[in-house]
C-alpha cells in the first residue's frame, strides 16, 4: 500500500460537536470525543461539520479534511463572518413574551433559512406568561406565510416541540433570555453533564457557554444549541437575494417598473403596491427595507 493510501486509511471520520475557532471537539464513529485542532490558521469549522481527523496523541487529533456541507448557517457584518452550524435541516427560532423579542431578528433568521435552504420553526417559549397571548397574536403573521409557529413553556413541558425535531438536524437560535438553554435541558436531561465533559475535554469552562454545541436526541435527530444573539448580520447577501428570501415578495418580483428596483421608494414598485393593497404585511416590508438600506450602505 502506498504511503498516501496508508495515511488515508489511518484517518478517522467524525462529527464536530463543538467548535471554538481553530479548536474543536470531534465525535468519532465509535463515540470517542477527540480534542482537535486545525492545520495552519484555518478557523472555518462549524458545529455539525463532518470531518476526517488524524490522531496526534491520547484524546487528541488534527483536522485533515472537511466534507462538503449540505447547508451552512452563518451571520456576517462588515468585518467578519460568524459560522453558527453546518449540515442543519431546520432553524428553530426561539422567542418569548418577556423579555420582548426583536421582530427584525426573527425576520433575519427567516431570511438566512430561506437563503440557505433550511426550513424554519418559530417557537414561542414561556407561553404561561400573561403577555404570551399578545405575543402569539403578533406571530400569526408568520403562520399566514406558512411557517410553523408553536407555543410551549419549556420550564414545564417541552413535548409540543418534540415531533418537529424528529429526523431533523435542528439549530436553536434567538436572543439571550428566550429560554434556549431550558429547552435543551428539558430535551436532554444530562445536557449539563455533557457540557461539563466538554469543558473538561478542553480543560476550560469558558468556551462551553459561548459557542454552539451539538446533542443527539433520543428520537432520531440532532439539535445544536447556539449562543444568544442580539443581531443577525446578513452582509453576505445582495439586496436582490434579501428580497427573494422574503417569501411573500416572490409573486411580485420582476413586476416593478424598473428592473433594478430595490422596493424602497421607487415609482411603480410592485412590492409597494402589493403592500398598499394589503397583500404584503407593512411590518415585513419595513423590516426588509431596513435590511436593504443596511446592505446598500455596505456597498
Amino acid at each position: 500500500m502506498a504511503a498516501a493510501e496508508k495515511g488515508q486509511a489511518a484517518l478517522l471520520q467524525g462529527l464536530v460537536v463543538a467548535s471554538y475557532g481553530r479548536r474543536c471537539l470531534v465525535e468519532a464513529t465509535d463515540a470517542t470525543v477527540l480534542d482537535c485542532v486545525t492545520r495552519g490558521k484555518r478557523a472555518d469549522l462549524a458545529c455539525g461539520d463532518r470531518v476526517s481527523v488524524a490522531r496526534s496523541g491520547p484524546g487528541q487529533a488534527v483536522i485533515e479534511a472537511i466534507a462538503p456541507r449540505s447547508t451552512l448557517l452563518y451571520r456576517s457584518d462588515g468585518y467578519r463572518e460568524k459560522l453558527i452550524a453546518a449540515n442543519v435541516t431546520q432553524i428553530v427560532i426561539v422567542v418569548a413574551p418577556a423579555p420582548p423579542f426583536h421582530e427584525d431578528l426573527v425576520n433575519r433568521c427567516l431570511v438566512a433559512a430561506e437563503h440557505g435552504g433550511m426550513s424554519a420553526v418559530i417557537a414561542l417559549n414561556k407561553a404561561d406568561l400573561p403577555e404570551s397571548a399578545a405575543a402569539m397574536a403578533g406571530l400569526e403573521l408568520y403562520r399566514t406565510l406558512r411557517y410553523r409557529v408553536l407555543a410551549l413553556s419549556a420550564k414545564h413541558d417541552v413535548r409540543p416541540l418534540r415531533p418537529l425535531l424528529e429526523r431533523e438536524t435542528s439549530v436553536l437560535v434567538g436572543q439571550s433570555g428566550m429560554g434556549k438553554s431550558t429547552i435543551i435541558n428539558r430535551l436532554i436531561p444530562d445536557a449539563a453533564a455533557r457540557t461539563g465533559e466538554l469543558s473538561r475535554a478542553l480543560r476550560s469552562g469558558r468556551h462551553t457557554t459561548s459557542h454552539a454545541r451539538l446533542y443527539h436526541l433520543d428520537a432520531p435527530g440532532h439539535i445544536i444549541d447556539s449562543p444568544g444573539m442580539q443581531e443577525f448580520g446578513l452582509h453576505h447577501l445582495s439586496v436582490e437575494e434579501a428580497a427573494h428570501a422574503f417569501v411573500e415578495f416572490r409573486r411580485w418580483l420582476g413586476e416593478c417598473r424598473f428592473r433594478d428596483c430595490r422596493h424602497l421608494a421607487e415609482p411603480d414598485c410592485a412590492i409597494t403596491a402589493a403592500c398598499d393593497a394589503g397583500k404584503i404585511s407593512a411590518r415585513r416590508l419595513e423590516s426588509y427595507r431596513r435590511l436593504a438600506r443596511e446592505l446598500m450602505r455596505r456597498d
